[in-house]
């Protein structure tokens, strides 16, 4: 009788070929997805819980955002150069003096002069 002593390779590899590596790999991948998902829950649970919606902070009563300022004001003449000196940005005066009343609709409109854009089916200035 012919007896034949097995090597450390010739193990392995009947041990790969038969599936049990490939079993045992994939139930350490899965106990350590498993162990992930624990960690992750207790990592959630010692969190603070959301805020409630009364502990939220609210907007105005007047429905503006806090900083945003509405207001109308008086327009201010350019000043006119001599041609020779342009005009730079700290020669401008202030915007203008707040106004009290809000301008006529007919102020804020562009004075009869309709103007469409390109595309949008308007004649243009002047019609």
């Amino acid at each position: 009788m012919h007896t034949h002593v097995l090597g450390a390779t010739e193990l392995a590899a009947g041990v790969w070929q038969s599936g049990l590596a490939q079993v045992l790999g994939g139930l350490i991948v899965v106990a350590v997805l498993i162990g992930a998902f624990v960690f992750g829950i207790r990592v959630k649970n010692k969190e603070l819980p959301p805020p409630d919606p009364e502990s939220q902070p609210h907007r105005p009563d007047t429905g503006q955002l806090p900083g945003e300022a509405m207001e109308y004001r008086k327009s201010t003449e350019v000043p006119q150069t001599d041609g020779e000196h342009r005009l730079m940005p700290y020669n401008l005066k202030s915007s203008g003096e707040p106004d009290t009343e809000p301008p006529s609709e007919e102020k804020r409109k562009w004075r009869g002069i309709s103007s469409g854009g390109f595309g949008s089916g308007g004649t243009g200035h002047g019609d």
